[in-house]
């Protein structure tokens, strides 16, 4: 009753709003290969869908693709829309999507800011446990040895990583990323839209294998980031990414709480 008598009022924007804008954008820029599509999967009812797609069209997003559960989780669909990424605020249904091996992240609450006159799109990941396995991370927590972990990846420097649950994800932003240099070479005036970045508690030498294996699967960040240790913030304050995905929840706070955060609840450092 509720979103019948609300159905011409537009939601409010949320947390992933300024995510989504830019990446639909994408196609914008591209409309031949139409790269990106944005599927909707939700718990609420059909009857609710009505004022979601009224609300997409008042935003201006191309979201034509959906699936109301009617309480149900989504989850279970994320294979049969061949979905790189699965967002949610429901923690339940991400740790479940994440369970079944389906990419997926809990949107964590913070502000919502969009700057519409800015068009470019960041994306920040995390590298163990998010972008590949959690192989390493294993062999740090079996005792918290970090002169151990380092001489376990100088070891395996050579040795790419296995991918990890957002691993397809970045892939594919590498592809569009692609996309993107080839435009700007024939037009030296485009201005990209992508920016990709690492963002990595670790350090040299650990770092060398962090490259093989990204150079193995054919992908290059525009930005990588060895901390070894700091205050991810630090760095996220700088490049106020739309949207950062990390595996521990502890490395997902930033001081003025503005930074759009995805915790993926995946591999070791989430069963301790």
């Amino acid at each position: 009753m509720h979103q019948e008598e609300h159905i011409n009022t537009p939601f409010p924007k949320g947390v992933a709003f300024p995510f989504i804008r830019r990446f639909l954008s994408i196609n914008k820029a591209f409309p031949k290969q139409s790269p990106v599509e944005v599927v909707l999967l939700s718990r609420n009812s059909p009857e609710t869908g009505l004022r979601v797609f009224r609300s997409i069209r008042h935003y201006g997003l191309d979201i034509t693709r959906a699936g109301f559960m009617t309480g149900r989780s989504p989850h279970e669909y994320v294979p049969a829309f061949n979905a790189s990424l699965f967002l949610s605020a429901n923690e339940e249904d991400v740790q479940m999507a994440i369970d079944a091996n389906y990419p997926a992240g809990t949107v964590l609450p913070s502000k919502v800011y969009d700057d519409e006159i800015d068009g470019e799109l960041r994306v920040a990941f995390d590298f163990d446990g998010v972008v590949a396995d959690d192989e390493a991370e294993t062999v740090y927590k079996r005792n918290n040895d970090l002169n151990e972990f380092q001489a376990y990846e100088t070891e395996k420097q050579s040795i790419p990583h296995q991918p990890g649950p957002l691993a397809d994800l970045f892939k594919k932003l590498s592809f569009m990323q692609k996309l993107e240099e080839k435009r700007r070479k024939e037009e030296p005036e485009y201005k990209k839209i992508l920016r990709i970045a690492i963002v990595t508690a670790r350090n040299a030498p650990a770092h060398e294998r962090v490259v093989t294996t990204l150079k193995e699967w054919g992908v290059s960040p525009d930005e990588s980031f060895f901390l070894g240790g700091m205050q991810k913030s630090r760095i996220l304050t700088v490049m106020k990414p739309h949207m950062f995905f990390d595996d521990q929840r502890s490395h997902l706070e930033s001081p003025a709480g503005d930074i759009p955060m995805v915790h993926v609840p995946f591999g070791i450092a989430n069963k301790i």
